[in-house]
């Protein structure tokens, strides 16, 4: 395959990437934390691409990336208040909610589970991306599995150059970690992984609401 075409983060170049996401190609793009490694979430054939270009095991879900809250709904069953509350005080952000997942989502995404992780990232041109897309959007990071998550777009080439259609140039957010991960499909919250925002902010901004 040859190497992706790389374009600009304006509207132009991010209209590129948005054509090629609904068309079922894989785009790399930033975001508040890495570089993304970006497929039609709702698209069996395009996730699979994803695992591929990874060499990432497919019982393993994939978090998705939506442009607003309402990019929540066409992904998960539920809701929660407590979530909600969350998403209020972090997104957008660095936080990634499981949720019960809809029917819709494949199995792919939820590796199985019956459940998607969601965030909207606090990115501007990730955000825009999404939403000029119109579809929710798989945010694994632009790496092959077992290697580090790439915070330059010369990384991410190196990497993945062979396996990308498209790639947005630009550069991430502040963020030198992961999302934390914080599930919600349970009788109680879990933090499943600790990234940019700590269990304790997490635990403060909960007692504020109920389950």
């Amino acid at each position: 395959m040859s190497a992706p075409a790389v374009v600009p983060p304006d509207s132009h170049g991010l209209k590129q990437a948005a054509d090629a996401l609904r068309a079922g190609l894989l785009v790399a793009f930033p975001t508040d934390t890495f570089f993304a490694l970006g497929a039609d979430a709702l698209d069996p054939s395009a996730v699979a691409r994803v695992f591929a270009a990874k060499g990432r095991a497919e019982a393993s879900p994939l978090p998705v990336l939506v442009a607003d809250l309402s990019g929540v709904e066409a992904l998960a069953a539920e809701f929660p208040r407590a979530a909600r509350q969350l998403a209020d005080r972090f997104w957008p952000g660095p936080l990634t909610l499981v949720l019960p997942a809809k029917p819709g989502v494949p199995a792919t995404v939820t590796g199985g589970t019956g459940r998607v992780g969601v965030r909207v990232p606090g990115h501007a041109v990730a955000r825009r991306l999404i939403q000029m897309a119109g579809i929710p959007v798989t945010g694994t990071s632009a790496n092959r599995t077992g290697q580090p998550p790439c915070k330059d777009l010369g990384a991410v080439l190196s990497q993945l150059g062979k396996s990308l259609d498209y790639a947005v140039n630009g550069d991430c957010g502040k963020h030198g970690a992961a999302s934390t991960v914080v599930d919600f499909t349970g009788q109680d919250t879990v933090v499943l992984r600790e990234g940019a925002i700590s269990a304790e902010m997490v635990r403060q901004a909960e007692t504020t609401v109920g389950r």
